[in-house]
């Protein structure tokens, strides 16, 4: 059975999934390849994070690992609703798709998207394809891209 997140409609287990390959799921502090400091599955240590200032290689534990993957998805639908709140209509896969870049890129940077955006608001998928493919971020995340791509293309 389907686990559902709120009125999203959208297939928490299997954005998780999704995630977790796309992101890796490291157990100890590691510097991202901005040279940032993050855990688990792309978890970006903020001063906020009781991680904060710890040294790399730091171990963290399954539980806080879990923990902050559950805390990070639901401040990307959170901000999501409140930048594309149009976004809960689309179907599971499309949305998925939304959520995956938004967790990787941030909400500011996925909103500089914005023939994407416009496209999937308007459930023009051929240029949103085309649209998420004509970007640096397709060329940084290679294979992650071409998935989420046909994803779109593809999505019932």
């Amino acid at each position: 059975m389907e686990q559902k997140i709120g009125i999203h409609n959208m297939d928490m287990q299997k954005l998780q999934k999704e995630l977790t390959f796309d992101e890796g799921c490291v157990y100890k502090i590691y510097n991202d390849h901005l040279g940032y400091a993050t855990f688990g599955i792309g978890h970006l240590i903020t001063e906020k994070d009781p991680e904060h200032g710890l040294p790399i290689d730091y171990p963290i534990s399954e539980e806080r690992v879990t923990e902050c993957f559950g805390d990070d998805i639901e401040g990307v639908c959170n901000d999501l609703d409140r930048n594309i709140p149009w976004w809960v209509g689309l179907s599971d896969d499309h949305q998925r798709v939304i959520a995956n870049m938004a967790f990787n890129l941030g909400i500011n940077r996925l909103l500089k998207f914005k023939k994407f955006i416009k496209a999937m608001q308007e459930n023009d998928f051929e240029t949103a394809a085309e649209e998420m493919m004509d970007s640096r971020w397709a060329k940084q995340v290679g294979p992650r891209s071409i998935r989420l791509k046909n994803r779109v293309l593809k999505g019932d």
